[in-house]
């Protein structure tokens, strides 16, 4: 009788208890129970069971546990309950409440925040040199600080491997009176500045292949949305490539640019961009500064909705508040309402529409809408005019010719350092002005040239 070969298995995920505060003081665009939906779908992309959840509402974190005492135990009784090893927190804790929650839970139960997940996802779904360069930069920025007197070898564990950038990393010798601690607070440092050079490098490299495609005067698009709103397979479906698709919370980090076929013979080049979601750390927007530069120097935004989500008018307004943080007010935007196809009605769910800004509706899956979206897009890069108000100095001569050339100039005032010029712009060169406009209490320069 022959004997049956084992065969692989895949090891258990580990469970995670997820915890959520309803603060008061601070209200987020989604309530606590769909921030928690999204929380578990964070934990599921990160490859965690989620076991259970726990919330409590307050006027402000508790000052030691975040959570009030009587909820710490109740946590620690639900995790030796459901045995769980992971617990996640919705918020982002400070290093004072990550340290206390750990104490009071046991060495066997990690304790983590939203930002650390995100953070997770983002070092598995990094591909490129770029994008693992940006994740291993702010996973160093988060855990600095909460580094304690252990040291946890965070130069193997950020961006999924670390010395992946080519820094030597590790711990130098010891000055005197030094501690370990204090040692390795220093290599991390020194590590974020090698980083920051390196992605230094990486931005000017952007910035002249941005040059390169303003001179062809080829309009840019820039997608933006929600995470999993579907920009990656609309990216797939206007250009008729194949960018990776999934449907999961960031399935897609690195920038992908492709050339999109507009009605009339005209071009554009689309780019797709890391999605948004609501508590956004703020050491990804930093360390992702150079993806993000995309959407800042794009002619034209394509804010891709998931009109099927509950939470669509929710989303979308936190995808407009990052927008607008990121000083991208003054770019055109043109609405997609994705994912039609998976309304009951969508014949009735067209009303929708008039609630959004220059918005089509469509289905990047099926297909439909596309042309009416195109249409759209069409119009705002080329037939549409901005109303601007701009003061240019001499030496940005490319940016006066290009008002003469392809705008409408209505008046024009040379003076000392340059010129003040009023008129109307096509909507794709908005972005090319950004920085010379002339607005509210800044008027009074007009009057020193």
């Amino acid at each position: 009788m022959s004997k049956r070969i084992p065969q692989p298995t895949t090891p258990p995920h580990e469970k995670a208890f997820l915890v959520g505060v309803d603060l008061y003081q601070h209200k987020s665009f989604l309530a606590l129970e769909d921030s928690l939906a999204e929380l578990a779908l964070l934990a599921d992309t990160s490859g965690l069971d989620v076991a259970g959840e726990l919330t409590q509402k307050l006027d402000r974190p508790h000052v030691k546990t975040y959570i009030g005492p009587g909820k710490v135990d109740e946590l620690k009784m639900l995790v030796e309950e459901t045995r769980a090893q992971v617990v996640i927190f919705d918020d982002e804790l400070s290093p004072r409440h990550q340290r206390e929650l750990q104490e009071a839970l046991g060495r066997n139960v990690r304790v983590l925040d939203r930002t650390a997940l995100i953070l997770d996802i983002f070092a598995q779904h990094a591909h490129t040199k770029e994008g693992m360069l940006q994740v291993e930069l702010a996973q160093y920025e988060y855990y600095l600080p909460r580094l304690t007197g252990q040291w946890t070898h965070l130069e193997r564990q950020a961006g999924g491997g670390g010395g992946r950038s080519g820094a030597t990393g590790g711990v130098g010798l010891r000055g005197p009176g030094e501690t370990q601690l204090e040692v390795d607070k220093r290599a991390i440092r020194r590590q974020i500045a090698h980083l920051k050079k390196e992605l230094e490098k990486v931005s000017a490299h952007r910035q002249r292949y941005r040059a390169q495609r303003k001179r062809s005067r080829v309009p840019t698009v820039a997608l933006v949305g929600y995470t999993n709103a579907g920009k990656s397979t609309l990216l797939n479906k206007l250009t008729k490539s194949d960018v990776y698709v999934a449907d999961q919370l960031f399935a897609t980090l690195d920038p992908t640019t492709r050339r999109v076929e507009l009605p009339g013979g005209y071009q554009a080049l689309m780019t797709d961009t890391v999605g948004f979601i609501q508590k956004l750390p703020t050491t990804l927007i930093e360390a992702f500064h150079a993806t993000l530069e995309e959407i800042l120097e794009a002619d034209l935004l394509l804010h891709v909705v998931d009109i099927s989500h509950p939470n669509a008018l929710n989303q979308f307004n936190a995808v407009q508040q990052t927008l607008d943080e990121l000083g991208a007010q003054r770019i055109p935007i043109v609405t997609a309402l994705n994912k039609m196809d998976r309304l009951r009605d969508p014949q009735n769910a067209r009303a929708v529409v008039e609630r959004y800004p220059k918005a089509a509706a469509i289905s990047s899956l099926k297909g439909s809408g596309i042309p009416e979206l195109l249409h759209l897009i069409q119009a705002e890069l080329y037939e549409t005019y901005t109303p601007i108000h701009v003061r240019l100095p001499y030496q940005q001569g490319a940016l006066i010719s290009l008002f003469h050339e392809a705008g409408q100039v209505e008046r024009v005032e040379h003076g000392r350092g340059g010129v003040v010029m009023q008129g109307r712009i096509p909507g794709r060169l908005v972005a090319q002005f950004i920085g010379w406009e002339v607005a509210g209490k800044h008027r009074q320069l007009e009057e020193e040239l």
